[in-house]
């Protein structure tokens, strides 16, 4: 066949779709795309794949559109197809929100636009892309050129009063993948009523248009502004340093990603001298080749291993780890101070109490405390968090979805100025309100200040936490993932979610379930009680309370609910057929001598809930 001699393999796609090769969605969308104008810079590369008889790969790359959810557009990355990344879909996704910023901002106004990239594989060029389409749309363009952390972008977006901003980053997904985050005036990513608004524009955009990124730059419509940006954005992240001891060996890495922008010179300029990077991961490289199964997430302790091994080694007192954006930090430290010590890494809940902590301890050291000072944390993030918190004498807010721009929304809401930390069990934290977003770079610092001090009295951050447990009540916390597979599998993950609200468990691990949340309808009710109404944004999530504290199943004084303490979240994924279990158990605050034996137990608990959970779902 030659290359534009379609008629052949349109015949080849009805073949295959009537040999049930490829869906009816990837028969129609395969032949729009070879034969419509708009789709016209893509057809050869169709073709050749379609004369390769490639058929797989293509029923997986156009049996669906990728979506464009409220926080930008996440997939693997492949040349053609409408349910990858690629040329078309992130033009797609660029076009959809300047048209939606256009129909948004007043007439006669320029709007603007921060644009920043990571590491992945073809991040540089893809950012230029969503440039040019925003040139094409009147947008003037603040560019960040070279690889920079997604907190320094949201803090361009506030620095330049940008109208929006695009982060080009894939987070901790694998190699393959690859994503756009859009962000929001004030560097938050959108919230209602901007992100439906995006995502109606996004999913009807029919012609992409680009001008020339070098003509932007020629003629001051793209303006670099990295040399201004990486300065002011570490000076405004060391705003939050507190005085106090910085003999401590920090190992860091990056896991092969921006972080040598953001927390190196972060650590650098609060004065920790000893900082070195760990050689293996130090390259940034978006293959992530020297990060076990090569996905680049903190939140696997195993991407900590060779770090851990190279820090016992030389004797260093702190291991910290950044995800490819730096988003996200990881850490690890030796359980005790004496030289034989052995070392683990700090889960995402353990580590919300311990820098929300120190988030404390640095505001009054540097006399900035005040009368209504607050902390924000989200619906399934440890409730040692509240504790923590309100023993210090500080607010709360629990009650925020999953994902940090609703912790950053709360922040505006409730009042900068008295805002303190925001925290999720997702290993995101943040101080300060230099950005809208977490920051791996402030969390570094929080955590290298509090290692630095702990060693300084002959402790280390373990031993710390446990001096939480003690006071505050041990807190153990547990996330499974369950997959539902096959091609009935969101059918069956939403039939799962159903039968939890309509029929909740009287027990799960042995413990009665005292009392249900239905976030999807924000609905609360007892069992043999009638439901009640509580306010909150609407989500699907759905909570159980269970027996194990006393007053367990009651209401605060001020009608809010407890903190976490035994209790089972459920909360299915948006794009895929998993259903997210978060697990957490508790105990009253009783003396470091049973406190062993309460984790002990504690743990075994968590087995328990867990075996029922997934005896529920049949998995």
């Amino acid at each position: 066949m030659t290359p534009t001699d379609h008629a052949q393999r349109l015949a080849a796609i009805d073949a295959a779709r009537a040999a049930g090769t490829i869906t009816d969605h990837s028969a129609r969308t395969m032949r729009a795309w070879l034969t419509e104008p708009r789709y016209a810079d893509f057809a050869l590369d169709l073709a050749a794949r379609i004369d390769a008889g490639r058929w797989k790969e293509l029923d997986d790359v156009y049996w669906t559109v990728i979506p464009f959810g409220t926080g930008g557009r996440r997939g693997m990355m492949y040349p053609v197809g409408s349910n990858a990344i690629n040329d078309r879909t992130i033009g797609e996704s660029a076009q959809g929100l300047a048209d939606y910023v256009r129909s948004v901002v007043p007439a006669g106004e320029t709007p603007t636009c921060s644009i920043a990239y990571d590491t992945r594989h073809r991040s540089e060029h893809f950012a230029k892309l969503c440039a040019e389409v925003l040139l094409a749309a009147g947008f003037k363009i603040y560019f960040l050129r070279g690889f920079r952390s997604t907190p320094e972008l949201s803090f361009t977006v506030r620095a330049t009063k940008s109208t929006c901003g695009i982060m080009v980053t894939a987070s901790h997904n694998p190699p393959s993948d690859n994503a756009v985050k859009v962000y929001w005036e004030g560097g938050v990513q959108v919230l209602p009523p901007h992100d439906k608004g995006i995502i109606d524009r996004v999913m009807s955009v029919d012609v992409v248009r680009r001008e020339s990124f070098a003509a932007g730059v020629a003629d001051g419509r793209v303006t670099f502004v990295e040399h201004t940006m990486d300065g002011a954005f570490v000076a405004a992240v060391l705003r939050q340093s507190a005085p106090g001891p910085r003999d401590l060996s920090i190992l860091y890495t990056p896991l092969h990603g921006v972080g040598a922008s953001a927390v190196v010179p972060v650590l650098r300029g609060a004065g920790f001298e000893r900082l070195r990077v760990y050689g293996p991961h130090e390259k940034p490289d978006g293959d992530f080749p020297n990060v076990p199964g090569h996905v680049a997430n903190p939140e696997n302790p195993a991407v900590l291993t060779g770090p851990i091994e190279e820090a016992r080694a030389r004797g260093d007192d702190l291991v910290l780890a950044s995800d490819p954006d730096c988003d996200r930090l990881g850490a690890a430290a030796p359980l005790t101070r004496q030289p034989d010590s052995g070392w683990a890494t700090l889960a995402g809940n353990q580590l919300c109490a311990l820098l929300c902590d120190q988030a404390i301890v640095g505001r009054s050291a540097r006399g900035e405390s005040q009368p209504g000072d607050f902390v924000v944390t989200t619906l399934v993030t440890s409730g040692l968090v509240r504790r923590v918190a309100e023993a210090n004498g500080l607010a709360v807010d629990d009650t925020e979805l999953v994902g940090f721009k609703w912790i950053c929304s709360a922040i505006d809401r409730l009042g900068p100025a008295r805002f303190v930390f925001g925290t999720e069990e997702s290993h995101g934290y943040l101080a300060g309100t230099h950005v809208r977003d977490k920051d791996a770079s402030v969390a570094a610092l929080l955590m290298a200040e509090q290692a630095a001090a702990l060693k300084a009295a002959g402790r280390t951050p373990h031993e710390k936490l446990d001096e939480l447990f003690v006071k505050h009540g041990c807190h153990q916390e547990r996330q499974i993932s369950i997959m539902l597979p096959g091609a009935s599998g969101m059918d069956r993950m939403q039939e799962i979610m159903a039968m939890l609200r309509a029929r909740p468990p009287r027990a799960v691990g042995g413990l009665d379930v005292v009392r249900t949340r239905d976030q999807a309808s924000l609905t609360t009710w007892t069992p043999g009680g009638a439901p009640t109404a509580y306010e909150g944004v609407k989500s699907d999530l759905v909570i159980f309370d269970l027996a194990g504290l006393a007053g367990a199943g009651g209401l605060l004084a001020d009608g809010r609910f407890p903190p976490l303490s035994n209790a089972v979240a459920a909360r299915p994924s948006g794009t895929e057929p998993k259903i997210k279990f978060y697990l957490f158990t508790a105990a009253a605050p009783a003396p470091a001598a049973t406190l062993a034996a309460t984790k002990a137990s504690l743990q075994q608990r968590l087995d328990a809930l867990e075996r029922d959970l997934r005896a529920l779902v049949g998995v």
